[in-house]
């Protein structure tokens, strides 16, 4: 069974000393933040939940003994709050692992892996190719959702803050596009080719010859995954128990396949350790 609440991050106080994993398997339930990006998380046409993370997390939480997913739908800047607060337990929003993000949740071990793409207005008239290409032209305004990796990946390749378009969600990034307010967008590869078809977007484009960025001698990769809260040991390492099995017998890529995912975004060799010193 999946209940969905439209909620912000209102605070329930719970005094019990169970763990989390603990009292999620006796209430047959667990509360889960998520934030609506296709392909990650996002209501259906029938307004279901579903998504790459989505799936993932609740094939896990079943292995776990928890058949009941209650999924809180928020921004995304509001997920660790959210989490940190107490609103839910369990962020799955197809977030990337980041060193800053590190310092405050715990992250699983990653369960895909994805690079960047842009989209421009057609015919590219300000012929951007590369985050470099913004860089290099400070008439160029890139709209990026607020919270989102790019805004770092922006900045590390020299991009002004005076020339993003920090919007909300990415229905509004699409849209700045769109009616001028900015000359491109950015996010991941999946996200973008799904959103110019949610959104109909014939004035956009995808930049199909794309570089993706270098930052400190690095093509860049994100690796997304589950994250929960600091110390909370006893269920993200059973999470993480349940997602190697996953990997390793094959249903991972079967469930990330259906929403546009290959072998290539299967991670192998990374963890998180790893992710969050660089």
């Amino acid at each position: 069974m999946f209940v969905l609440i439209m909620s912000g991050c209102s605070f329930t106080a719970n005094n019990s000393d169970q763990s989390t994993l603990e009292k999620a398997r006796a209430e047959g339930k667990i509360v889960v933040g998520f934030s609506g990006e296709v392909p990650y998380a996002y209501l259906d046409e029938n307004g279901n939940l579903t998504g790459e993370s989505v799936e993932v997390a609740r094939a896990i939480f079943k292995r776990l003994g928890i058949e009941e997913m209650e999924g809180k739908l928020v921004k995304f800047d509001s997920l660790i709050p959210g989490l940190q607060n107490g609103s839910f337990d369990v962020i799955t929003a197809g977030m990337y692992i980041t060193p800053d993000r590190c310092l405050s949740v715990d992250f699983a071990e990653p369960d895909y892996t994805i690079g960047e793409s842009l989209a421009v207005q057609k015919g590219n008239p300000k012929n951007i190719h590369s985050y470099e290409d913004i860089a290099n032209n400070e008439d160029i305004k890139v709209a990026v959702m607020n919270g989102a990796i790019e805004i770092e990946y922006l900045k590390a390749v020299g991009v002004k803050d005076s020339q993003m378009e920090i919007v909300q969600d990415i229905p509004s990034s699409i849209a700045a596009v769109e009616n001028g307010r900015a000359d491109v967008t950015t996010m991941t590869g999946p996200t973008l080719e799904n959103a110019l078809k949610t959104a109909d977007a014939d004035k956009i484009e995808v930049v199909e010859d794309f570089e993706q960025p270098v930052i400190d001698g690095e093509s860049i990769r994100g690796y997304g995954a589950a994250a929960f809260r600091i110390g909370d040991d006893e269920i993200r390492e059973a999470y993480n128990e349940e997602l190697q099995k996953m990997k390793e017998s094959g249903e991972l890529l079967e469930i990330i396949s259906e929403f546009g995912f290959t072998e290539n975004e299967i991670p192998h060799g990374v963890t998180t350790a790893e992710l969050c010193e660089e």
